[in-house]
């Protein structure tokens, strides 16, 4: 119920373990309220913005609404915090027995260790006949995970790794359905639910806290590996993969197909693309040298044969590393495992499937490449350019990959440290690219660079990339930033904080790195010893000594360096589009009448497979819980409400393994109008500006040092049934309970003493953000469109958009050069800011720990709002902005369209009900994923309800159409009308949604949304009768929710942000039914 609001959480904030952490993560409708500034670069199967630090790319399969995927760098995932039970607690009898039944289910035990940095006892099994290995890590973790995971090398970039991937979950020999994966989507209590490929290997992954649904989720997976339909069904490849489409012989034929969309989207992002050029040119003569998730120029080369192949030769057990964890019955896994394994025999694929090292260059080379860019603006300086090195002909052992990892934070993870700062406050361009350091594939490389570069200056960059790493390894680090990366990684180590994604996940992947290249699986799992090696090291040897012989091995006297550099053409785009349909001219050319109509048939033959719902016989195949397995009440996070210094606290006893969690909450709404566009800049200016007795290295060291991180940034919502918004400034820090002082008076340097008087740096600031605003554009449209939607139909939607939308983007564009001409002006307004924000009037301080700890970090909350001023300098003023309701398009250079319309339902009248949750849930996995993603051939259809402002959005994602994209939306209510469905359907539908409701929290979140309910007055009443609601939806209900809907057919603002073509296509096809803006 809290989801609407978290849209508008926009995170400003900097904390270096998350940029060293966290390979990607993902929210739909929940944009992070994290901890940084920074989040790491990804290529994923989810909604949300999709960046990634590195040059490699994972596939995350498209959800119409998911869960956050913080995947995991270098050392965040070792080390879930499970509580097991200890290894003496197992009798040499159970042990026995448990032996005795593995060797009943065909599995050999290959080794047993109890890995303590994650309190599990885990065990290699070796399938017998098939070879399959197995990784069952036991625990008492409730939040079980399993996966499947194939070594899946391609040979070419047709993307038959990704296709394929996409192509398995639909349909099984025991699931005979068009896509049991979105039954499993509507009606399981999943907490994890998806699939994503690497350049080299392919996983399946799954994870539920209810038992019976766990082994539900597995079962579907299994048969999905190992039988899918998709090898006898050419539709599926069409659709999934691609394929002509003609709907009438007098038309143009197009190309479709999910992936083929997908790749189109990424291929438009000029991020994506130095990352996969970059790859390639560092892996010429392996399987890294091409595009396992597929470039649309070649995809469509694949063919069926090519395609059914590729799962005979690699899909078998053989080639299979599958992971169990949590704490359900070891025995009962390997006996469900036996039930699959036990149908095959031995297959030559794990060595057909080995991945060759790249031999190292005896000399650098460099590469020059075109990304589309718009026709405005000054495109001299739009370059990009990165220098890549392979740092090793083979894998490196663990200590050094830890040492490694530590030297790229050292120089790249957070806003002060060197090789970051220097780049940035030279000048030279925007924002950083490439990723540091990244290990995922068999050999690690390090990346680093600049974009937003003038073209005479990048050679400038690459003389300043090289002479800072000499200068640091003939300098080394100073023992201030070493102990505070060595606190950071340690604390993200210990707290092992993943998020919504589950540790046993997190666990898997940093195990799966070195077990998929047939290294060691137990070894990624500890890094207690390594750790404590590396720190005496460094303490006997000096830091010098320790990571100077690193940078000169793997870097400076490497020659295996591929510099790319990037060149903006604003005629690319269009080139591209006319080369792709030259192509499609010359294959209609070459048919006959014949032909043609036979291609149209195939066309609508397939569209109508696509939009006939699966038989009732069918769908029940898929197995699902009962409302029986539901619980009556929602969960339950203690709360206890006092007051100190006549400040108001909230108290959430909770077992957090001795770490503190706070946030502190300042009233927002005496800020003058004019000022909020600079909030996310003054969030920035808060963490990286300094003291009068520091400069913001040191302050950024001293919280490293002392803390697991602080991070400051807006947070706005509508409030149900109010006129007015929520709109507060969030401190957001995380320390050991002992450390509570210091992060206290951290927080309170943070918010009294920075000063905002660097106008070199706040200039960087503006360029950065930028950069970010301009890669949010190409890449998550949806997002922008959403945010442009709801500043025309609300106030909070609008004070949004006014801090992270086109409008925010244009008032950069203004600032950048108002920098140089009035820095006083702009100076002073930040101060106006912080005297309007700080104040113990309108504050609150919430707190996540054990009750001791809560107890204890009392006197340091007290001595901390003493500090603060007592009342604001300044009057409480209103908001009235909006943006004009004309339908609006965003023209940037893109391949895909990201189409939006929304309208606010509670102007018509509707009152709120907890069936509103269940059915748009319903609308997202059935009517949109039907008509926009599979037969549209758009990478995802989805709607979102605001229940807080009452509005109804519907958004899709790399999408190939426009206007017919706005007619599936306006059939939504006669798709409602006209529903019929069995009590099966509707109550997969309702177990659905309680899985979204009930989803799993680690305790920092759940005190986190507790704040969150409590500012946006959601009560626990209110929260239990929605829950019965929810339990007791009926079909009724969704006829009855038709009419709302109908409003957003006849009156609702629609945005898109789309190609200058499409826009056009669309404002000849409806004359001026567009507004065009342009933005890039």
């Amino acid at each position: 119920m809290e989801r609407a609001a978290l849209l508008r959480s926009i995170t400003c904030s900097t904390l270096a373990c998350n940029r060293f952490f966290l390979r990607s993560s993902h929210r739909l409708s929940l944009p992070s309220a994290s901890f940084s500034s920074s989040l790491s670069r990804s290529h994923r199967r989810s909604f949300g913005t999709l960046t990634r630090r590195s040059v490699l790319r994972r596939h995350w399969r498209l959800l119409p609404s998911s869960s956050s995927i913080p995947s995991t760098r270098c050392f965040s995932s070792l080390s879930p915090k499970a509580i097991a039970t200890s290894p003496e607690q197992s009798s040499p009898d159970a042990v026995g027995s448990q032996d005795d039944l593995a060797e009943k289910y065909g599995f050999d035990k290959v080794s047993e260790q109890f890995i303590q940095e994650c309190k599990s006892k885990a065990v290699l099994y070796k399938h017998r006949n098939t070879g399959a290995e197995v990784m069952s890590v036991s625990n008492d973790d409730e939040n079980k995970v399993f996966g499947i995971v194939l070594r899946t090398p391609p040979k070419d970039s047709t993307g038959i790794p990704h296709i394929l991937e996409h192509s398995v979950l639909c349909g099984s020999r025991k699931y005979p359905l068009k896509e049991p994966f979105v039954e499993l989507l509507k009606g399981s209590l999943h907490t994890f639910l998806n699939a994503f490929t690497y350049p080299d290997r392919t996983c399946y992954p799954v994870a539920s806290t209810n038992t019976k649904d766990f082994y539900n989720l597995v079962d579907v997976y299994l048969d999905a590996v190992f039988f899918p339909k998709c090898v006898e069904d050419f539709q599926t490849f069409q659709q999934e993969g691609w394929h002509y489409e003609l709907n009438n012989p007098s038309e143009d034929i197009s190309y479709k197909g999910v992936v083929f969309n997908e790749m189109k989207g990424v291929y438009s992002q000029p991020d994506n693309i130095l990352g996969r050029t970059a790859q390639q040119a560092l892996f010429p003569d392996n399987t890294y040298g091409v595009d396992s998730g597929g470039d649309p120029k070649v995809i469509p080369k694949l063919t069926f044969e090519e395609f059914k192949e590729f799962h005979r030769k690699y899909y078998h057990p053989g080639n299979a590393r599958i992971w169990f964890y949590g704490d359900d019955d070891p025995n009962e896994r390997l006996r469900i495992l036996s039930e699959y394994l036990d149908l095959f025999d031995t297959s030559p694929a794990s060595s057909e499937s080995k991945v060759e090292p790249q031999k190292l260059f005896l000399n650098p080379i460099r590469i020059v490449e075109k990304y589309p860019a718009g026709k405005g603006g000054d495109l001299r300086k739009k370059h990009m350019v990165c220098l890549n090195w392979l740092l090793s002909d083979k894998p490196i052992e663990l200590e050094t990959e830890l040492t490694l990892g530590f030297l790229d934070h050292l120089m790249l993870g957070t806003p002060a440290s060197p090789l970051r700062k220097i780049l940035l406050e030279s000048g030279l361009g925007d924002a950083i690219v490439g990723g540091g350091m990244e290990d995922e594939l068999l050999q690690p490389q390090f990346s680093i660079g600049l974009k937003g570069v003038s073209e005479d200056d990048i050679h400038k960059v690459e003389e300043l990339v090289m002479s800072t790493l000499k200068s640091l390894a003939e300098e080394g680090f100073n023992s201030e930033a070493v102990e505070a990366s060595m606190n950071t990684i340690e604390f993200s180590l210990r707290e092992n904080n993943t998020g919504s994604f589950p540790r046993g996940l997190s666990l898997m992947l940093r195990s799966i790195g070195k077990w998929i290249y047939d290294m060691d699986p137990f070894e990624p799992l500890k890094y207690e010893k390594p750790l404590m090696a590396l720190k005496a090291r460094i303490a006997e040897e000096g830091s010098k000594a320790v990571f100077s012989p690193l940078i000169e091995k793997y870097i400076l006297n490497n020659p295996h360096c591929v510099t790319v550099e990037m060149q903006p053409d604003p005629e690319k785009a269009s080139r591209d589009e006319a080369v792709e349909r030259e192509i499609l001219e010359k294959v209609k050319a070459g048919m006959t009448e014949e032909d043609l109509a036979e291609l149209a048939r195939a066309t609508q033959e397939l569209r109508l497979k696509q939009e006939t719902p699966d038989p009732p016989e069918a769908l029940k195949s898929v197995p699902s819980l009962s409302l029986l397995d539901i619980p009556k009440e929602p969960i339950h996070v203690p709360i206890e409400i006092g007051v100190i210094n006549d400040v108001r606290v909230l108290r959430h006893d909770l077992f957090t393994n001795d770490v503190l969690y706070t946030e502190i909450v300042f009233d927002m709404s005496s800020l003058k109008q004019d000022l909020l566009p600079l909030v996310p800049l003054f969030c920035q200016s808060l963490m990286e500006m300094g003291t009068k007795d520091m400069d913001f290295v040191q302050l950024n060291q001293l919280i490293g040092r002392k803390t697991g991180g602080i991070s400051v940034y807006p947070f706005t919502s509508s409030l149900r049934g109010k006129e007015y918004p929520c709109s507060h400034i969030i401190v957001r820090g995380k320390a050991m309970a002992g450390r509570a002082e210091d992060l206290f008076n951290l927080v309170n340097c943070i918010l009294q003493e920075v000063q905002f008087t660097d106008q070199q740096r706040f200039k960087q600031f503006v360029s950065q953000s930028k950069a970010r605003m301009e890669n949010r554009l190409r890449g998550g449209g949806h997002g922008i469109a959403a945010a442009r939607m709801d500043a025309k139909l609300n106030t909070a939607g609008w004070i949004a958009e006014q801090m992270g939308g086109v409008s925010y983007l244009e008032f950069l564009q203004a600032l950048e050069e108002k920098v140089d001409q009035d820095w006083i002006g702009i100076s002073s307004s930040l101060e106006e800011i912080r005297k309007s924000l700080l104040s113990r009037k309108g504050c609150l301080i919430n707190m996540t720990s054990e009750g001791k700890n809560l107890m204890n970090s009392e006197k340091y909350v007290s001595k901390f709002l003493d500090l603060l001023p007592s009342s604001s300098f300044v009057e409480k003023t209103t908001w009235n902005g909006r943006l004009s309701s004309e339908n609006e398009a965003i023209v940037i250079p893109t391949q895909v369209n990201y189409v939006g319309k929304a309208t606010n339902i509670y102007d018509t009248g509707y009152q709120l009900k907890g069936s509103a949750y269940v059915i748009s849930k319903y609308i997202s996995n059935t009517w949109l994923w039907d008509r926009v993603r599979v037969s549209g051939g758009a990478y995802g259809g989805f709607c979102d309800f605001d229940t807080h402002s009452g509005v109804f959005s519907f958004l899709s994602y790399r999408d190939p159409n426009l206007l017919k994209t706005l007619d599936v939306y306006d059939g939504t209510g006669d798709f409602l009308r006209q529903l019929e469905m069995d009590d099966d359907t509707l109550t997969k539908a309702i177990i659905g949604t309680i899985g979204d409701v009930d989803a799993y929290q680690l305790p920092d979140a759940k005190g986190y949304s507790s704040l969150l309910r409590y500012l946006l007055g959601v009560t626990e009443e209110e929260r239990q009768k929605r829950r019965e609601e929810i339990l007791s939806t009926s079909l009724k209900d969704f006829k009855e929710f038709a009419d709302a809907i109908e409003a957003a057919k006849r009156k609702g603002v629609v945005v898109a942000v789309a190609s200058p073509d499409d826009v056009d296509a669309a404002n000849k096809e409806h004359p001026n039914f567009f507004q065009v803006k342009k933005a890039l």
